[in-house]
């Protein structure tokens, strides 16, 4: 049985006329007829019966109609769910975010992708600290990261979204707290709460920046990430110099201070270059479109279209 003649049949069964049927299908009536016979001889029983002034199903045919009705739904279902997924509509993209993005750039990139691309599912991976996302990223277990450069290896695309400064996280009840801003020299008696594991971009700048104002800091305390780092802070056990994006995830018992003379970090989406995934392309062109990434030079990042096709 051919796909085409569960179709002609549907026509048929639809219209109850030969000629209507052959009109809706563009086909010629012999062969439409011819096709039905065909069909009638395969499955060994009649699905028409045939007047001069009409046709009706038969019991075998009222079946069969409720039958095709199904199976062509479903054919259709999986040609859209292939197209979807093959234009990258469909599917699922992993994506991780370094700890304070999550809690500025998670909900408006998720909010995003959904609202452009209903039909494709996040698999978020929040805190996932800069070396932890590049190895997920080149071992392909993930698609994109939300993370701060610099990474290692040539194999990811790296684009800008935003550029933030350090901030000083402390205590309440701190000496500094009560200052509207603070300089790094006035860090330098100041236990340190650093971020834990090997490599982390941020406590490179946290050091350069201690180093800049003339002193080595002391770290009393490290934390996998944020969620753990600020509570510690909040015990006084230590200050923490932080992206300010932290700002938006407030902590009962801590206060941010700006800190003019610390560093700045990018934030930055990444991705495996030769990543063929479609879903990774169309979610790229949605925050294109969004305008999350910054404006670059033209000799400074490859265009999108180039370094993802």
């Amino acid at each position: 049985m051919e796909l085409r003649h569960l179709r002609y049949f549907a026509a048929v069964a639809d219209t109850k006329h030969f000629g209507r049927a052959a009109d809706r299908l563009h086909l010629a009536q012999p062969a439409l007829s011819q096709a039905i016979r065909q069909l009638e001889a395969e499955l060994g029983t009649p699905l028409f019966v045939r007047t001069t002034r009409q046709v009706d199903l038969t019991p075998a045919g009222e079946f069969l109609r409720e039958e095709t009705t199904r199976i062509l739904a479903a054919i259709d279902d999986s040609v859209r769910g292939v197209r979807r997924i093959a234009e990258g509509r469909q599917g699922l993209l992993r994506i991780a975010f370094t700890g304070s993005a999550a809690h500025t750039l998670l909900p408006r990139i998720a909010r995003t992708v959904k609202r452009e691309l209903p039909g494709l599912a996040l698999e978020i991976h929040a805190d996932l600290l800069t070396p932890a996302q590049v190895a997920g990223l080149t071992d392909g277990s993930l698609d994109l990261g939300v993370l701060r450069p610099p990474t290692t290896g040539d194999a990811l695309t790296v684009r800008t979204i935003t550029r933030e400064p350090l901030v000083l996280a402390v205590a309440t009840d701190h000496r500094l707290a009560e200052q509207p801003e603070v300089a790094m020299a006035d860090l330098r008696t100041e236990d340190f709460i650093a971020f834990a594991g090997e490599r982390s971009v941020v406590n490179d700048a946290v050091l350069r920046s201690c180093r800049e104002a003339g002193f080595t800091p002391t770290v009393a305390h490290e934390a996998a990430g944020t969620t753990v780092m600020l509570p510690l802070v909040a015990a006084g056990l230590g200050v923490a110099l932080v992206p300010a994006s932290v700002r938006a995830a407030p902590l009962e018992g801590v206060v941010f201070r700006d800190v003019p003379d610390a560093a700045s970090l990018d934030l930055a989406l990444a991705w495996r270059t030769d990543d063929p995934d479609p879903a990774l392309l169309a979610v790229l062109e949605v925050l294109e479109a969004a305008d999350l990434f910054t404006p670059t030079t033209p000799d400074s990042t490859p265009e999108l279209d180039e370094v993802v096709r």
